[in-house]
């Protein structure tokens, strides 16, 4: 069975709902005035994606979009805590850049095998009422509720991770290319667009070993998104090396084999300028062919005066390959040691913590209302069980702590303006500080 190709998705991931923890006192015989005695509530799982070697694309995310990881458990008397929900995890290809989709911001890039981004972390487990206990308070009534969990909907992109990447015209060879240079065994045929999906050889040469990719054949216009420029050129953007083919033949359009490296140049500069620094090797193929020879020696004295690489080779018969190859394992080697002294040590876990969730902020509305952001803060009230008054009145004196009352008195707040937090709305009254 062959799997298909794909190098895009959009998916939706929830994380697991806190657990609740519990109200409860111990009730034995022989023990009339039992302390409170309620467990917390188990945290929720996270939906974690890591990236894994044995994947190769982001089909699994085509027919499947929705993921949800497992809820913790409530929290039971005799200090009984519930179950933590178990982490989902999800495996993705090397080279997957994740984002959110609402902003587009970056979560991760998952380069190396084993990293992990924590993409919806999971709800908080709430506190049983063990925990609320003080000295004017002997008897607590209430347990915090659990946490709502995260959810978002993510997209996933794969750029693939290759050292040398073979780019040209259609029908320049390159498919055959890659399967005379590695164990790679594309679709070969002697028509244009052969080629509909990124392919990736493994190159061994003599003491140099890499990783080639065959990219689809490009257009005039690719860089514009004509054809499938985008999804084609981004797997252009990490390699080291560009391998620029181009047939000696003139191929079926009977393109000038000069003009035809200045047209897909061109295309690559504009799709991201930094391509045209990167380290190129040019290659002219079907040496074998009759009248490639001419045309090789124009090619070959252009390259000289630009004091580029240039090897004339055949994917047929095999003339020209070994230097070739040589060649580029040395480009290669020299790239990565460059790369290697001028990156940080990558990072093993990313968590998503959008810019808002740690701040404290007061917005109000033209309507004269007042409404307070921050990640904690909501935090707070989502897991206060606002039908128990000791629980609000809990929560007020948490709340002035946190400095909240001071910011919307500075924002404007006047008593009897309304206050909403997350999903509650308060009527505001100042009062000085309770203590506990």
């Amino acid at each position: 069975m062959v799997s298909m190709f794909v190098d895009e998705a959009r998916i939706m991931v929830g994380a697991g709902d806190g657990g609740a923890g519990c109200s409860s006192f111990r009730r034995e015989k022989h023990v009339p005035k039992g302390g409170p005695d309620g467990g917390d509530g188990g945290r929720g799982g996270a939906v974690v994606l890591v990236a894994d070697p044995q994947t190769s694309t982001l089909i699994d995310y085509q027919f499947k979009r929705h993921f949800k990881a497992t809820r913790g458990t409530h929290g039971k008397g005799s200090r009984m805590d519930g179950a933590v929900g178990e982490d989902l995890e999800l495996p993705v290809p090397l080279g997957t850049i994740i984002r959110d989709d609402e902003t587009g911001r970056v979560i991760a890039d998952l380069t190396h095998a084993g990293q992990k981004a924590v993409v919806a972390r999971g709800g908080h487990g709430g506190r049983g009422n063990t925990h609320f206990v003080t000295p004017t308070r002997r008897a607590p009534a209430f347990a915090e509720l659990g946490e709502p969990a995260e959810e978002r909907w993510i997209t996933l992109e794969l750029k693939l991770l290759a050292d040398a990447a073979l780019v040209g015209f259609p029908s320049v060879g390159k498919s055959s290319l890659i399967a005379r240079m590695s164990a790679a065994r594309p679709k070969i045929a002697d028509y244009p667009f052969t080629t509909l999906v990124p392919n990736l050889g493994v190159v061994k040469a003599g003491e140099y070993g890499y990783v080639v990719a065959d990219v689809p054949g490009l257009i005039e216009g690719a860089s514009e998104g004509l054809g499938l420029g985008h999804a084609f050129l981004r797997h252009i953007e990490r390699t080291a090396v560009i391998l620029h083919v181009v047939d000696l033949t003139g191929g079926y359009e009977e393109r000038d084999p000069i003009q035809s490296i200045g047209a897909i140049e061109g295309e690559l500069a504009a799709h991201a300028s930094e391509l045209a620094l990167r380290p190129s090797v040019l290659i002219g193929n079907k040496i074998d062919a009759e009248g490639a020879r001419e045309a090789s020696e124009k090619v070959a004295a252009w390259a000289a005066e630009q004091e580029r690489p240039y090897f004339a080779v055949s994917a047929v018969t095999g003339e020209g390959m070994d230097a070739m190859m040589q060649s580029v394992g040395e480009l290669v080697r020299a790239s990565r040691v460059a790369v290697e002294s001028d990156i940080a040590p990558y990072q093993q876990v990313y968590v998503y913590n959008p810019p808002e969730d740690e701040d404290l902020s007061i917005e109000k509305t033209a309507a004269g209302e007042f409404t307070v952001h921050g990640k904690h803060i909501e935090r707070m009230v989502v897991m206060t069980e606002i039908g128990n008054d000791e629980a609000v009145a809990h929560l007020q004196r948490r709340l002035r702590r946190a400095g909240v009352e001071p910011a919307l008195l500075k924002a404007g707040a006047i008593d009897g303006d309304s206050i909403t937090i997350g999903p509650v709305t308060f009527t505001f009254e100042a009062e000085g500080s309770l203590d506990e």
